[in-house]
């Protein structure tokens, strides 16, 4: 654009967010500023409105939710004197994250175990499945009347 600003083109190439969500989150509040308008009506971002697009982005895949993101971007236009509100919002996300962390390190403990057994196996050229050879037996059915 002329004035140096960004078209919702070229913001959706930058974030990767479609035509469609930017101006769903400018309907929903999810912007820190107010999007500019030209002479013919055309959005017009900043480069800051694209770095925050681009946080917004990251927010999202790290589950965060849209009224969280909302709430935040309230805030930010709100100015100065919330950033204790602003804090405990990312302090909370971030404990969440901090959670999914640890549930994705087990979880990857369990495939790095499962990767190295069927390695050795192969390594061995064992045959059977080792998935298998780790099951415990089968439990056996024991009878109350003695027989």
């Amino acid at each position: 654009m002329a004035d140096g600003g960004l078209s919702i083109g070229q913001v959706a190439q930058r974030t990767g967010l479609s035509v469609h969500t930017l101006r769903l989150y400018e309907r929903e509040g999810l912007l820190a500023s107010e999007v500019r308008r030209d002479g013919s009506g055309r959005r017009v971002y900043s480069a800051w409105d694209v770095e925050w697009l681009a946080n917004c982005v990251k927010f999202r895949a790290s589950g965060m939710p849209l009224t969280t993101i909302s709430r935040l971007a309230q805030l930010v236009r709100a100015g100065s004197g919330n950033e204790a509100e602003r804090l405990e919002l990312l302090r909370a996300h971030q404990r969440h994250i901090t959670e999914q962390v640890a549930q994705l390190r087990d979880c990857l403990d369990l495939i790095n175990v499962k990767v190295a057994s069927y390695e050795r196996h192969l390594t061995a050229g064992a045959s059977g499945d080792p998935w298998h050879q780790q099951r415990p037996p089968a439990p056996q059915e024991h009878r109350i009347d003695g027989a």
